[in-house]
């Protein structure tokens, strides 16, 4: 799982980056809206935490600008402007939450599961897929009630693809929403990952799809 965090303020852009890696998710940061709405236009996230006051441009152009080319990437907006006016203003511009700074980590996280989870089109705070059971505010994942240890990035593929049932991820995308910007990844990283999931899971779970790239297979 992809998150872009678009924050100015330099201290709570590290922290959040920070807090987020921790829990298993890829995380980009930028610090000003031109370079933000570049990539929404041309980058692959799952969430979006979106600050209003940025250099260069706001927010709120950002975010109408994404709803205007149809992008449905899930927006939780943050800003320290906690009038009422401002929080209709974010909300019918196209955000999905809205959260007043300051803020604590715990209740931003269970937000991003939240929407995380609702464009997944899941009413269920767990995952399940078949016998699989993934827990991802524990970031566990059984199988027959057994638990099976995977590492992060083994664990953000296998939510993804999961989450996702028939949809056919191809190589560059799998890449993008599990390696941030600054990460290095060796030609046969992506094919690494999926064989350990199918080893420590079982082999038919993720299915390549020849010339594309991969699939779980709809139940």
């Amino acid at each position: 799982m992809r998150i872009l965090v678009v924050e100015d303020d330099q201290s709570l852009g590290k922290g959040l980056c920070t807090a987020l890696g921790q829990d298993g998710y890829t995380v980009d940061w930028l610090k000003d809206g031109v370079h933000a709405n570049q990539a929404v236009q041309s980058e692959h996230f799952d969430l979006i935490i979106l600050d209003i006051g940025l250099p260069r441009m706001d927010g709120f152009a950002i975010l109408k600008n994404m709803r205007k080319h149809k992008s449905n990437i899930p927006v939780l907006i943050l800003t320290a402007r906690d009038a009422i006016e401002d929080r209709i203003s974010g909300l019918d511009a196209g955000a999905d939450d809205y959260l007043v700074k300051p803020f604590e980590v715990d209740e931003l996280k269970a937000r991003a599961r939240a929407l995380i989870r609702r464009s997944s089109g899941r009413a269920s705070s767990h995952i399940e897929y078949k016998n699989i059971r993934i827990e991802p505010s524990a970031q566990q994942v059984f199988m027959d009630e057994q638990e099976v240890i995977l590492t992060r990035r083994e664990y953000s593929l296998l939510v993804e693809l999961v989450s996702h049932p028939g949809h056919v991820f191809t190589r560059d995308v799998l890449q993008q929403l599990l390696y941030g910007w600054g990460d290095d990844v060796e030609s046969n990283t992506l094919e690494v990952h999926i064989h350990h999931i199918r080893k420590k899971l079982f082999t038919e779970l993720v299915r390549t799809v020849r010339g594309v790239g991969y699939i779980v297979d709809a139940e």
